[in-house]
């Protein structure tokens, strides 16, 4: 796990928040190598098995890193990526496989499973974030990921936070 141990300002959590907080702890002098190493440690952190986890973090690497950028993970609540935007606007985006609704390797459904992870989702939007759910298969394809992943993170950034819903 990856922890942030310092403040949140009202620009988010960005990568130039990020680097040197990463050299301070690690004791990394040279920028170029403590970048490599905290890109590195943030893409192993990852699972192996879910490509569409790892373009997704390519994709916004390499488009979208230097525009707005955040990865952060809190304790006591699991979530693919959680993005630390101006002010406090908080996205959560996951990568949804078959693990999240089926058991036994993925032979089963498993209906109680898929009921923990939308319970999940509504707390989150409860407590304030913005969550964004990708299917594994619309991702798993680097080539056909690129265009929707532009889209999505073109209206997300561009986008003013959601405001409180009133009913």
């Amino acid at each position: 796990m990856l922890v942030y141990d310092h403040p949140v300002g009202k620009e988010g959590l960005l990568w130039k928040h990020l680097l040197p907080w990463w050299q301070e702890t690690r004791g990394i002098t040279d920028q170029e190598q403590a970048a490599r190493a905290l890109y590195n440690r943030m893409k192993d952190s990852l699972p192996k098995e879910s490509t569409g986890q790892q373009n997704l973090f390519w994709y916004y690497h390499h488009a979208n890193w230097d525009r707005l950028s955040g990865v952060h993970a809190m304790q006591n609540l699991r979530m693919d990526f959680l993005m630390l935007l101006l002010g406090t606007r908080r996205v959560v985006l996951e990568v949804d496989g078959m693990r999240h609704f089926t058991r036994n390797g993925g032979t089963e459904p498993d209906s109680a499973k898929y009921a923990a992870t939308m319970a999940g989702d509504r707390d989150l939007k409860l407590r304030g974030y913005e969550v964004f759910r990708f299917g594994h298969d619309e991702l798993r394809d680097r080539d056909r990921a690129r265009p929707l992943l532009a889209g999505f993170f073109d209206t997300l950034l561009d986008r003013p936070p959601a405001g409180p819903s009133r009913v």
